[in-house]
């Protein structure tokens, strides 16, 4: 399936949401060290994207499928005005090399199903509300549709190591 596709796809999406910004332009790369069984299928065990928005700004998005510290997602835009950053928590398997820097208090999450089980509930009581007819839809087919034609472009790009427009894609 694809890191890009499984994983980073999310944060391509919520990129999108956050900014209100439309990814133009990606450059990514990734390492298949790790298990086997993702480097004999042509996929990658941790992969980083920089993407360009319509405006310039610079989003950096990075994944692993396996981190010895601990499950870790997160994404960091850096703009004119501002930088921010998506996933980071009193969880995030993060260790500054500084002594003096705190640790992480809480103990690092263990999983995507673990991390991400609040996200999950609200989508399906969202998902129930709309079939209810008791709430619109939030989101259709072309949001998702946008991230992962920016996902596609990901994939290009690590396979031929070069920038890809997203309008190479579809």
């Amino acid at each position: 399936c694809g890191l890009f596709r499984d994983c980073l796809v999310h944060d391509f999406d919520i990129v999108r949401w956050v900014t209100g910004r439309e990814v133009v332009e990606v450059y990514a790369t990734g390492s298949d060290a790790g298990p086997a069984m993702f480097r004999e299928t042509g996929d990658v065990a941790t992969a980083a994207a920089l993407l360009t928005l319509d405006d310039g700004t610079l989003v950096t998005a990075t994944a692993t499928r396996r981190n010895g510290a601990g499950y870790d997602v997160r994404m960091e835009l850096a703009g004119e005005l501002d930088q921010i950053a998506v996933g980071l928590d009193d969880r995030t398997p993060l260790t500054s090399v500084e002594p003096w820097a705190p640790a992480p208090p809480g103990k690092p999450w263990s999983g995507f199903l673990e991390r991400f089980a609040p996200a999950y509930e609200a989508e399906l009581d969202a998902f129930v509300r709309l079939i209810r007819g008791e709430a619109p839809n939030p989101c259709d087919g072309r949001e998702a549709l946008a991230a992962l034609l920016v996902a596609e472009a990901c994939e290009r790009s690590r396979r031929e190591r070069r920038p890809v427009r997203v309008d190479e894609i579809g």
